[in-house]
């Protein structure tokens, strides 16, 4: 007994000075909780519900006066440089003006990098001229000119997001010169042109009147909702009643196909024909260079947005340019020619060699007032690439 006394005892001792120590250093160093406040916890629905009437007032009561106290009202300044749409009656358009002429300086700088110096497009960039009566066909051309019913459309879009990487960089005076220049390039306006918030609303558009208000609404949704909805079995048959028209993703039979195969198969190859020796030499005509042709095959490609040429060319923005070297000047059936253009086919002026380089050179200089905005050929050699090439198109 003696023994666990020895023991027992020290460690009571032991014990009971940790746990004195321990109460001594927890009242001097933590710090009393508050009690909670009443109502602060989230109270049962039944109490919320009877209880949110008297909440609500009491919420709305410890609102600053004008609501939350964040932010503050716009200023005119500020609402005004946000508010820069302009709608189909000229609303919204700033003062201003601007000609055909800056309009194509400004637009070769800013917007013929994407757009092509014509409207012609570049690469997949939209093209912004030509398209005119493309609208029925399986592949309209929609471009300003051909499609879009409104300008403040074209107003409000330069303004608004071009150039691309510089949106809403130009001035007005600057988006009303490219948007005069865009009338020109669709032959709706004339050379000396200028457009302003002042005659805006008097330009009209070619297929403003092709556009109607929507009225889906009453005349579909209806008849689609009212109207039983066939899942299955919908037809007796379905069959191919044409291809597509860009690609032709329709499967052949396989009959087709065979008749192809063997007609590639059995076709006898064309027996050429003997050539006849030339006796008069002289009285030949002497065959144009090949590469020459070519070369001016490639210098046409920044004419065709306006020009075609070929079997099947027509007019567009510009005339068909089959048989063009002797031809009197003005003189392509069905086609609008500036007055210049006119005169000189009263005067029965004719396109000769000389005449056209000189007009290919500089098409203003040498036709003063003709509507064509092309800056010119600055290369000689090319503009006799661009001759040749013509000249290998009959009228």
């Amino acid at each position: 007994m003696s023994k666990f006394l020895k023991i027992f005892a020290p460690a009571s001792a032991g014990a009971a000075s940790v746990l004195t120590m321990a109460y001594f250093l927890a009242d001097q160093f933590v710090v009393d909780m508050p009690a909670p406040v009443r109502g602060a916890f989230v109270q049962p629905a039944q109490a919320q519900d009877a209880e949110t009437p008297v909440a609500a007032e009491q919420q709305q009561a410890s609102l600053p006066e004008g609501g939350l106290g964040l932010g503050r009202e716009a200023l005119p300044e500020e609402v005004a440089a946000w508010n820069i749409d302009v709608r189909p009656d000229g609303q919204g358009l700033p003062v201003g003006s601007g000609d055909v002429f800056t309009g194509e300086e400004i637009y070769i700088e800013k917007c013929s990098v994407c757009h092509g110096d014509f409207g012609e497009a570049r690469g997949r960039w939209p093209q912004l001229a030509g398209g005119m009566n493309t609208l029925t066909r399986d592949d309209p051309v929609k471009t300003i000119g051909s499609y879009w019913p409104y300008l403040s459309t074209v107003y409000d879009y330069v303004y608004r997001a071009m150039p691309f990487g510089e949106a809403q960089s130009l001035e007005p005076d600057e988006v009303y010169a490219i948007t005069a220049y865009l009338l020109y390039l669709n032959d709706i306006v004339d050379d000396d042109f200028e457009l302003s918030n002042e005659n805006f609303s008097e330009v009209e558009m070619p297929n403003a009147g092709n556009f109607f208000m929507d009225d889906r609404e009453e005349t579909e949704l209806p008849l689609f909702v009212s109207s039983d909805v066939c899942m299955e079995n919908c037809k007796d048959s379905v069959e191919i009643t044409m291809h597509a028209s860009v690609l032709d993703v329709t499967p052949e039979t396989e009959e087709a196909e065979a008749d192809t195969t063997e007609a590639a198969v059995t076709e006898p190859a064309p027996v050429a024909e003997p050539e006849t020796a030339v006796t008069e030499a002289d009285d030949a005509p002497v065959a144009a260079d090949p590469e020459l042709i070519a070369a001016g095959e490639a210098a046409f490609r920044q004419c065709q947005a306006c020009h075609q040429v070929g079997e099947d060319a027509v007019n567009r923005t510009g005339p068909v340019l089959n048989g063009v070297l002797g031809k009197t000047i003005g003189s392509v059936d069905g086609f609008r020619y500036s007055n210049v253009f006119e005169d000189a086919a009263d005067a029965g002026e004719v396109w000769t060699e000389e005449r056209l380089a000189e007009f290919l050179a500089n098409p203003r200089e040498a036709m003063s007032g003709t509507r064509m905005s092309f800056r010119g050929v600055r290369d000689d050699e090319e503009i006799a690439a661009l001759i040749a090439y013509l000249e290998s198109f009959a009228d």
